[in-house]
C-alpha cells in the first residue's frame, strides 16, 4: 500500500458524516449500530484464528511461550489478555507475555514514537531469548507499526510461529508470516480511530486465542472454570460453588475442601470424588496431563 490514506480505517465513515450534529442519543445509536458489524468481521477470520490457536497450543505443549506484540491500543489490548491469563487458569506467569511498544509507561501514557522504532523491538525482546518453541502475534490494526512489523521480523529469525493481527485488508507495511489473521473492520464512526471497531475486534481476537488455549490444555471441565486460582473472595466464591457442584458437598464443606487442597478446585473435586489425598490428587492430576475429565 502505497499511503496510509488508503487503509481501511482511514476512510471516512459514511453513516457518521453528520455526527457532530447529532443529539447524544444519536450519537450512541450510531456507535451501536456500526459495533453492531464486528462479530461477523471476526467470523470471517476464523479459519486464520483456528490455524494461530494450533500454533500457541503447541508452542506451550513443547515449553514454548506466547508474545503479544503492540503498540498503542493494540499494545495494551495484548497486555490486558496476557495478564488475565495467570489468575484465570493458573497459568504460571511467563506463559502468555503482552509487550508494549514504550514500555510500561505507554499502558497508561501515550508514548509518542514508540511504534515507529525498529531498535526498541529487538531492544525489548533479546532479554526473552526468542526460540523456535515460542509463537509470537503482532497486533496492529493498521499494520502501520514499524515496532510490531520488525518484532515478526526478529521472531521469524529465531524460528518461532508468528501471526500478524490486522484490520485492515491491505495492511500498510507487509512482512512473511506464518498466519494473517484479518478482521476487516471498515471505517471507524471517528475517522482513523482504531481504538473503536477495530480494537473491540482485536480483544475478540485475542480472548479466542486465549480461550481455546487454555481449553485445549484442560483448563476447563465443561464450561467450569476449574483451573481458577482463588486469589480473591470472588474467586475463592466462584471456587466452592464448583466444587459443590461437581460433589455432593454442601457449599460451607466444599469451601474447607477448597483450602485443604491449597485452593486448588480441581485438586479439591478429586480428593472428594476418589477419596484421596491432596499429594495423590496431585499425582493423578499430573498423570491425566490437568485433564479432570481423565479422572472423574
Amino acid at each position: 500500500m502505497k499511503t496510509r490514506g488508503e487503509l481501511k480505517t482511514e476512510q471516512q465513515n459514511p453513516n457518521s458524516f453528520e455526527i457532530d450534529s447529532m443529539s447524544i442519543r444519536d450519537v450512541l445509536v450510531t456507535i451501536n449500530r456500526e459495533d453492531q458489524s464486528i462479530a461477523s468481521a471476526v467470523e470471517q477470520a476464523i479459519p486464520e484464528i483456528d490455524q494461530a490457536v494450533n500454533f500457541t497450543l503447541k508452542s506451550i505443549k513443547s515449553g514454548g511461550r506466547v508474545f503479544y506484540v503492540g503498540a498503542g491500543t493494540s499494545g495494551r489490548l495484548g497486555v490486558l489478555d496476557a495478564s488475565e491469563i495467570p489468575p484465570t487458569y493458573s497459568a504460571p506467569k511467563g506463559l502468555f507475555i503482552g509487550i508494549i511498544a514504550g514500555g510500561e509507561k505507554a499502558l497508561r501514557n501515550s508514548i509518542e514514537g514508540a511504534e515507529d522504532s525498529q531498535e526498541d523491538a529487538f531492544s525489548d525482546l533479546k532479554k526473552y531469548n526468542l526460540n523456535a518453541k515460542d509463537t509470537l502475534v503482532g497486533i496492529s490494526c493498521s499494520g502501520a507499526a514499524t515496532y510490531v512489523v520488525s518484532a515478526l521480523d526478529h521472531a521469524k529469525s529465531k524460528g518461532a510461529k508468528t501471526i500478524y493481527l490486522v484490520t485492515n485488508p491491505n495492511p500498510y507495511k507487509m512482512t512473511e508470516v506464518d498466519v494473517i489473521i484479518n478482521a476487516v473492520t471498515g471505517p471507524e464512526v471517528v475517522t482513523g480511530s482504531t481504538r473503536m471497531k477495530a480494537g473491540t475486534a482485536t480483544k475478540l481476537i485475542l480472548n479466542m486465542i486465549s480461550t481455546a488455549t487454555m481449553i485445549k490444555l484442560g483448563k476447563v471441565y465443561g464450561n467450569l472454570m476449574v483451573d481458577l486460582m482463588a486469589v480473591n473472595d470472588k474467586l475463592v466464591d466462584r471456587g466452592t460453588r464448583i466444587i459443590k457442584q461437581l460433589t455432593e458437598l454442601d457449599y460451607d464443606a466444599a469451601q474447607i475442601k477448597l483450602f485443604e487442597a491449597e485452593k486448588s478446585v480441581k485438586t479439591a473435586i478429586v480428593m472428594e470424588k476418589l477419596n484421596c489425598s491432596l499429594n495423590d490428587a496431585r499425582e493423578k492430576l499430573n498423570k491425566a496431563n490437568g485433564f479432570l475429565k481423565n479422572i472423574i
